[in-house]
């Protein structure tokens, strides 16, 4: 059995569209990317997988079970932007986690800040949104999941940092897991990538191994997406 299934999904907001029959299977094991230009429903798919949105027609399972309580053990869920509160320092934000989830391993969470060279008693207030997006990062992947969900999660990363911290994910990724990476900048992540996903406005274009895409098209991920929306994004 998949550990994601997503059958005849839709979403709307008011009279706008955002997902259209969406359906995605995922396994344990792979990382897939979910590609797509902003506005095109990556985040709100992330949230209905989270939980955070449950106002959707289709159905949604994970582990068997639809998004909710017996989902947030297994899922560790990066939004697009940051949930802490400024007063917080990142051992703040390790014994909220550790209260909220067993599986928080702490001693993974202090490595991971070292080598991304944060203060532990820094207030996120003070944090560049850098700083902030690698806390979060830390938080996410400390956790024992099978389901990683991270949404945009280097958007305010410098380009040289980038590889530095996809070398960590891959480092601290559970292997029996599944990775969901919401992502426009993948010339920088595709490497990593065994699945990807690329998502028109509201719908599915192309679901296939990243290995069969360039096999097929004879280019990489990052330029069969640039085609896609060449006229759409005026490229």
């Amino acid at each position: 059995m998949a550990m994601i299934e997503i059958s005849h999904v839709n979403k709307s907001y008011g009279a706008r569209r955002v997902l259209t029959d969406l359906n995605i299977t995922a396994e344990s094991g792979r990382i897939i990317g979910l590609l797509g230009p902003n506005g095109c429903g990556k985040s709100t798919l992330l949230k209905i997988l989270a939980g955070v949105i449950s106002d959707y027609q289709g159905d949604v399972r994970i582990g068997g079970f639809r998004p909710g309580l017996q989902t947030k053990g297994l899922v560790s869920y990066l939004p697009e932007r940051t949930y802490l509160s400024g007063w917080m320092r990142p051992v703040d934000t390790f014994d909220f986690f550790a209260d909220f989830y067993p599986d928080f391993d702490r001693a993974k969470a202090d490595d991971m800040l070292q080598r991304f060279r944060l203060d532990a008693r820094q207030r996120i207030k003070t944090m560049s949104k850098g700083m902030q997006e690698k806390l979060q990062l830390v938080l996410v992947m400390a956790r024992q999941a099978k389901v990683y969900l991270l949404d945009e999660p280097m958007g305010g990363v410098d380009p040289a940092a980038r590889s530095a911290i996809l070398d960590l994910v891959l480092a601290n990724y559970q292997e029996d897991a599944v990775m969901i990476l919401a992502t426009h900048l993948i010339q920088d992540v595709e490497r990593i990538f065994d699945h990807a996903v690329i998502m028109g406005f509201n719908e599915v274009i192309l679901d296939e191994d990243t290995d069969t895409i360039r096999q097929k098209y004879g280019k990489s991920v990052d330029e069969v997406f640039r085609e896609a929306f060449k006229c759409s994004l005026n490229l």
